[in-house]
């Protein structure tokens, strides 16, 4: 992102509250993640195994968590909390804008936003275009729903009758507790009797399915194309990485995390990393690739 205009380093330190390293005139024109960065820009750095990488990138204003030697045409942001101040950088210069002709205080309501019946809101609940909200959803203060994203759609839950398929009327609803986000292009099945519950400080990604009864607990992390089944329950903490896969009535216990492309058929132990499909731990399953990757020669070396 460029600025709208040149600042000055002790102009952008000042803004964040924090000391700087560098000729106070030093010049800044924008703003951008390690991969983007160009000469003139602010990139942040938390993590010594990112250290060098930052402060030898593009970049010529480095925020950092540690007082190390300035590199020389460059500048430092010493930070307590580089993630949160590029984030209080960002939103100064590039803040994002509510709908024109808000309809509430308490409500960031986008145009083509649909509410059904016996709907509860909470306060400052960001609802971007197209979100639909349907009968009985109750979303919690300080969530977000992402453009074009459903909550509350009837479960996926059929019987076959006579060759056909009939669906079991759905008179459950979903719960959306208090921080959650979730992205754009989601579905949020309602119970089928009872309650989908998305736990609180929970984050969703684009497109991910979440089916009816699920309950998916606090500060979990939800990776593009997920897709979880009905009545599995998902405890605080998890991690599921893009394109996971995840069969009815399983239990993943707290802190689990499952890496990209997994299946998961049975139940997860807790505190434990997951891969594949069917997926184990992440240590037996690669020396099961690497057994794979060994099986040709072997095979050519038994004719």
């Amino acid at each position: 992102m460029k600025l709208n205009k040149t600042y000055r380093l002790d102009e952008i330190a000042a803004l964040v509250a924090c000391e700087y390293e560098g000729d106070p005139a030093h010049q800044v024109l924008g703003i951008n993640e390690i991969h983007l960065v160009e000469s003139g820009d602010i990139v942040f750095v938390d993590h010594p195994k990112y250290y060098d990488k930052a402060l030898n990138s593009a970049a010529t204003t480095i925020i950092i968590d540690k007082k190390v030697s300035c590199p020389i045409g460059k500048a430092l942001i010493i930070s307590a909390n580089p993630f949160d101040d590029f984030n209080k950088l960002t939103k100064h210069f590039a803040p994002k804008l509510g709908p024109k002709n808000n309809e509430s205080g308490t409500q960031t309501k986008y145009p083509n936003v649909y509410i059904g019946h016996h709907v509860t809101i909470g306060n400052n609940v960001q609802l971007y275009p197209g979100a639909c909200l349907m009968d009985g959803t109750i979303i919690h203060d300080n969530v977000i729903v992402g453009a074009n994203t459903v909550i509350g759609h009837d479960a996926f839950y059929y019987k076959k009758t006579n060759g056909k398929y009939n669906a079991m009327h759905s008179c459950g609803n979903v719960i959306i507790e208090e921080g959650v986000e979730i992205g754009a292009l989601c579905t949020i099945d309602r119970g089928v009797t009872g309650t989908t519950t998305i736990g609180s400080g929970t984050k969703i990604d684009n497109q991910v399915q979440v089916g009816h009864d699920t309950v998916i607990g606090k500060n979990c992390l939800l990776a593009a194309h997920v897709g979880v089944a009905g009545c599995v329950v998902i405890e605080d903490n998890v991690v599921i990485w893009g394109q996971v896969g995840i069969a009815s009535s399983v239990k993943i216990g707290e802190s689990v995390t499952i890496l990209a492309q997994s299946g998961v058929m049975k139940n997860l132990d807790a505190g434990k990393t997951y891969f594949g499909s069917p997926c184990a731990e992440v240590k037996e399953k690669f020396r099961e690739l690497v057994a794979l990757r060994a099986l040709p020669d072997f095979m050519k070396s038994k004719k």
